[in-house]
């Protein structure tokens, strides 16, 4: 991975190599045990721990391919991911332990060596075909580019926590007090051209996330799909600690954002146009430790946690070739922000800015089979100058055997 930034600002490189080994035991009278770990290697990289002499900001990208709690930290990058025993019932099953989900809200996210894992219980139903179920209770959280595991109200503010409602330095990290995240979902799809799917995410004391998204799709050779998506956010109590100073959000505080998408494919193309509105209501607020937004218009390498009154606009184009052995992607996004200085809804001083994206993969088939090759490069442009152009290269071999 490589970033350049305009004019003297500061460079930064990494070259990272990794070795997970796991195993995921046959089901026996329904039950099964997983356990995996993960090492990581930095094979040579600019100095990480150093700010930029500038702006005095940290490496932003770099770091997270190794343990940004430990920037200096070349060794010892090791992490026990998968450690839990499921029970398989009919189509369903629970899981109680170490383990990765996927959702709107935390999820393992994209382009890092250690990927957001979760531990709890997690149920998941299957019974219906009309309707499912899944949602749990989790108490710990082991976040991307780390190698240890904390507490629900520890994982959030390892990343940079940026500013307060008033412009001051957040100061919610270590402060907060919660007993965890419950997360619960349902999902439908009463016929072939309809999906539903409703979602909850209560951090106890801290926070409440709602989400609801309709995606429709019609047509066989050409397939039109849409979706529409919409999220509601509150604070809890207090919003993490009855001192305001350190709260993750202002009691009484909330946030509305609607996302909407249109897209077609077509044999081996698949473009669409995308939306989001955040309201003026309040900042979405997201921990970047957890996973990257549910947005239509989310493109690698940014988000739009702590932003309010925002417009996104984004155009994605995928071509694949080679019975999908190729795939190539370009997307283009505009973000309109408000001003750095307007706190209430700008927690990290983020400018507006046009952003590019060309993606580039390959499955490997016989032998190799599992083994992906993927390149992504990325250049953020303000509306009145280039800010950043970051080009990142990646390897990741998945081999089952």
């Amino acid at each position: 991975m490589g970033t350049i930034n305009e004019g003297a600002l500061k460079d930064d490189y990494a070259i990272a190599a990794g070795l997970g080994a796991g195993i995921t035991t046959k089901s026996f009278h329904g039950f099964q045990l997983g356990v995996s770990s993960f090492v990581t290697y930095n094979l040579t990289s600019s100095n990480l721990s150093q700010n930029d002499s500038f702006t005095a900001a940290p490496n932003r990208y770099e770091i997270g391919m190794f343990d940004l709690t430990n920037p200096t930290d070349k060794v010892n990058l090791i992490r026990i991911e998968n450690l839990f025993l499921k029970y398989n019932f009919s189509k369903s099953s629970i899981t109680v332990g170490k383990m990765k989900l996927n959702t709107p809200f935390i999820n393992p996210q994209d382009g890092r060596m250690n990927t957001t894992l979760e531990e709890g219980i997690w149920l998941s139903w299957n019974e219906s075909k009309l309707i499912a179920f899944q949602g749990g209770w989790l108490w710990n959280i082991s976040p991307r580019s780390t190698t240890r595991w904390y507490s629900v109200e520890q994982s959030i503010g390892l990343y940079p926590s940026g500013v307060n409602e008033k412009g001051q330095k957040s100061n919610y990290v270590g402060n907060l007090k919660s007993n965890g995240i419950i997360m619960a979902n349902i999902s439908a799809q009463p016929n072939k051209h309809i999906k539903l799917n409703v979602w909850n995410m209560m951090v106890t004391n801290i926070i409440n996330s709602a989400m609801g998204e309709v995606n429709t799709s019609f047509g066989d050779s050409f397939n039109f799909y849409q979706g529409l998506m919409f999220i509601h956010q509150n604070a809890i109590n207090d919003g993490g600690n009855a001192d305001p100073s350190k709260s993750y959000l202002t009691k009484g505080a909330q946030s509305n954002i609607l996302s909407a998408q249109v897209g077609v494919k077509y044999k081996w193309l698949n473009s669409s146009v995308n939306y989001t509105h955040i309201t003026g209501d309040g900042r979405y607020l997201s921990p970047r430790e957890w996973g990257k937004d549910p947005f239509y218009t989310f493109m690698p390498r940014e988000r739009n946690d702590g932003l309010g009154k925002v417009h996104a606009v984004v155009i994605k184009t995928t071509l694949a070739c080679h019975h999908e052995k190729i795939k190539t992607g370009v997307a283009y996004g505009y973000f309109s922000l408000p001003d750095v200085k307007d706190f209430r809804l700008n927690k990290y001083g983020m400018p507006s800015y046009h952003q590019f994206n060309l993606d580039f993969s390959y499955n490997f088939i016989a032998f190799f089979k599992g083994m992906e090759l993927k390149f992504n490069a990325a250049m953020k442009k303000m509306m009145e100058k280039l800010m950043i152009i970051l080009s990142i290269f990646t390897t990741k071999s998945i081999w089952s055997i």
